[in-house]
C-alpha cells in the first residue's frame, strides 16, 4: 500500500537554521502526525541541500574543507529536527550517495533523450542567487538587491531544454487547478509562464565550481545545485529501485513562497514530467514571518536567536504559536510580546488551567480516580452536542491546512469546558453534604475528564510533548478514538495534577 508521502524544501547549509526553516518543518510535522491520527501510513522527509557555489566560498572563507563544513553544518539542523520534536522518519543530505546516484542516473537520461545540450552562454549571473539572469528580472532597468553582485560573464555550458515543456505546463497547471495551494499562488505561476521560457543552464565549468556532482557524460562541468537539489524528493525514496512506487506521487510538498517561482513549480514539474515521473499532487506555499513589515533576516539585523526561544519557552508553546498565529499561505507579523500574549491566555490560563484544576479536583474529592456519570443531564448532553461539532469543523480546517482557524474552534471548546466549571463550581458542591450534589460534582469531573481528553487527543499534532503527558496521566491508550464517551475513563487513577504551561 503507497504510504502517505510528505516532503518539505531542504535547507540550505550557507546559513544557520531560522525561523522559516522552523515554521516550515513544525507546519509539514504537524500535517504529517494529523494523517497519522487519521491512522494513515505516513512517510515524512525533510533535508538539507548542501552544494553550490555559496557553500564552497563559504567553505573557503572559514579554512575548511567544503565536505566538513557541511557535516557541521547539516548536523545543525539535525540538532533542529529534535529540539522541534519532528517526527520526520527521514533526513535526506545532497552529500550522501544514495542522491548523487540519483541526480547522475537522471542527467544521463535526460541526455540520452536527446533534452541537454552544450552551448555558449552570453548574460548576467547572480552569485547570491546562483542563477542566470534575463534583462525581464531588472526593475526599472536596475537588478533588485535580492540578487546580490550581478556580474556579466560568456562562457560554455549545459542546457536543459526547458522551454519544450512550456505549453505542457501551462496545460497542466490548467487542469489541475489545485496543484499549487492557496490557489492564488498558482496564478503567480500562470503569470510567469506568459513570458517564454529560456532552456536552463543546469551546470558550472570546474574552473568555476568544484564542489558538486560531476555531469556524468562531461566531468569537466558540475550540476547545477538546484536541479541536484529538486531531485532529492525522488531520490530519498528509491527512484530507478522498485520500492519507489510505494512512496511516489509525493502526496504534499510543502515550500516558502520565496522557492515556488520558478523552482519548483517550473523547473521541478519539467524535469519530472522529461524523466516520466509522475507530479507531486499538491505544493501548500506558506508566506513569510515579518517584523514592522520585513522578513525577519540576519542581514536586516531583526532576527533572533532561535534556540534561545525555543529553551527558554518550550518547544510545544513555540509549535502552538506559529500555527495558531500564521494562516497558512499568508504573512505574519511575529514579535514576543504576541508570543507571550497567546501563551498566557491561551496556553496557560485557557487549556493549562484547565487541566490542572480538573487533576487537582479529582485528587482532592474523588481519590483521583475518574468518576462513573450517576445519569445524563443536560449539561452532558450540551457538552456531547458542541463536541461532535467540535470535532467535526476542527478535522475540516485541518483538512485544508487551516490549522490556525481549527485551533481558534478548539479553544472555543476549551473555553466552554471553562465556563462548565465554574457554572457548576464542585468546590461548593462538596461543602454541602447532600448526595445529589455529590453526583453533580462528579458528573462534572468526569465530563471535564472526557473533554480534556478529546481536546488532548487532537492537540497531539501541534503539541505533542504536553498532549503526550495528559494522556498518560489519564491512561489513554485508544488515541484515535473521537467519539464522547465518558465510560470510557471510569475508575481510571489519575496521575498527579500537571503544570504544563506556567504563567511567563
Amino acid at each position: 500500500m503507497k504510504k502517505f508521502y510528505l516532503t518539505t524544501a531542504i535547507d540550505y547549509v550557507n546559513g544557520q537554521p531560522h525561523l522559516g526553516h522552523t515554521y516550515e518543518k513544525v507546519l509539514a510535522d504537524t500535517i504529517a502526525r494529523y494523517h497519522r491520527l487519521k491512522n494513515e501510513d505516513v512517510h515524512f522527509l525533510t533535508g538539507v541541500d548542501e552544494h553550490g557555489q555559496k557553500v564552497q566560498q563559504k567553505a573557503q572563507s572559514e579554512g575548511v574543507e567544503p565536505q566538513l563544513f557541511c557535516d557541521q553544518m547539516a548536523q545543525k539542523f539535525v540538532d533542529l529536527t529534535h529540539v522541534l520534536n519532528l517526527s520526520n522518519d527521514d533526513f535526506v543530505r545532497t552529500t550522501q550517495e544514495r542522491h548523487k546516484r540519483v541526480v547522475r542516473l537522471a542527467l544521463q537520461k535526460l541526455y540520452d533523450q536527446g533534452l541537454i545540450y552544450k552551448a555558449e552562454y552570453r548574460g548576467f549571473y547572480s552569485v547570491k542567487e546562483e542563477r542566470f539572469l534575463q534583462d525581464k528580472d531588472r526593475i526599472h532597468g536596475e537588478w533588485p538587491t535580492l540578487f546580490g553582485e550581478v556580474k556579466e560573464i560568456v562562457e560554455n555550458n549545459y542546457f536543459f531544454k526547458l522551454s519544450a515543456y512550456q505549453d505542457w505546463l501551462i496545460a497542466f497547471l490548467n487542469e489541475n487547478t489545485d496543484f499549487v495551494l492557496p490557489q492564488f499562488r498558482q496564478k503567480q505561476v500562470l503569470e510567469f509562464l506568459k513570458e517564454p521560457l529560456n532552456d536552463l543552464c543546469i551546470s558550472r565549468p570546474q574552473e568555476r565550481l568544484q564542489w558538486g556532482i560531476p555531469l556524468p557524460f562531461d566531468a569537466q562541468f558540475i550540476t547545477y545545485v538546484w536541479f541536484d537539489a529538486l531531485l532529492n524528493y525522488v531520490s530519498a525514496v528509491g527512484y530507478g529501485q522498485k520500492e519507489f512506487a510505494n512512496y511516489w506521487p509525493a502526496d504534499l510538498h510543502v515550500i516558502g513562497k520565496d522557492i515556488l517561482v520558478p523552482a519548483h513549480a517550473v523547473y521541478w514539474p519539467i524535469m519530472l514530467k522529461a524523466l516520466d515521473i509522475p507530479l507531486p499532487k499538491h505544493l501548500l506555499v506558506h508566506g513569510w514571518w515579518l517584523t514592522s513589515g520585513e522578513k525577519l533576516s540576519k542581514s536586516l539585523g531583526n532576527a533572533f536567536d532561535l534556540f534561545e526561544w525555543l529553551q527558554s519557552y518550550g518547544t510545544d508553546a513555540a509549535r502552538y504559536f506559529l500555527l495558531r498565529e500564521m494562516v497558512t499561505g499568508q504573512d505574519c507579523e511575529f514579535s514576543i510580546e504576541n508570543f507571550i500574549g497567546r501563551y498566557n491566555h491561551e496556553l496557560a490560563n485557557e487549556w493549562g488551567n484547565l487541566v490542572s484544576r480538573t487533576f487537582n479536583m479529582l485528587q482532592r474529592y474523588c481519590q483521583s480516580r475518574v468518576p462513573v456519570v450517576h445519569s445524563d443531564s443536560i449539561a452532558s448532553e450540551n457538552l456531547q452536542m458542541h463536541w461532535g461539532e467540535t470535532h467535526k469543523s476542527v478535522f475540516e480546517s485541518f483538512d485544508n491546512f487551516l490549522f490556525s482557524q481549527g485551533l481558534e474552534k478548539l479553544f472555543k471548546f476549551i473555553r466552554e469546558l471553562n465556563r462548565f466549571v465554574e457554572n457548576q463550581a464542585p468546590w461548593k458542591l462538596s461543602k454541602t453534604g447532600n448526595s445529589k450534589d455529590q453526583y453533580i460534582l462528579e458528573n462534572t469531573l468526569a465530563f471535564l475528564v472526557e473533554g480534556i481528553r478529546l481536546c488532548a487527543q487532537i492537540l497531539q499534532v501541534i503539541i505533542p510533548e504536553s498532549s503526550a503527558k495528559i494522556l498518560k496521566a489519564l491512561q489513554v491508550s485508544r488515541t484515535t478514538d473521537f467519539t464522547w464517551n465518558t465510560s470510557l475513563l471510569q475508575g481510571a487513577l489519575i496521575a498527579d495534577p500537571l503544570l504544563l504551561f506556567p504563567k511567563k
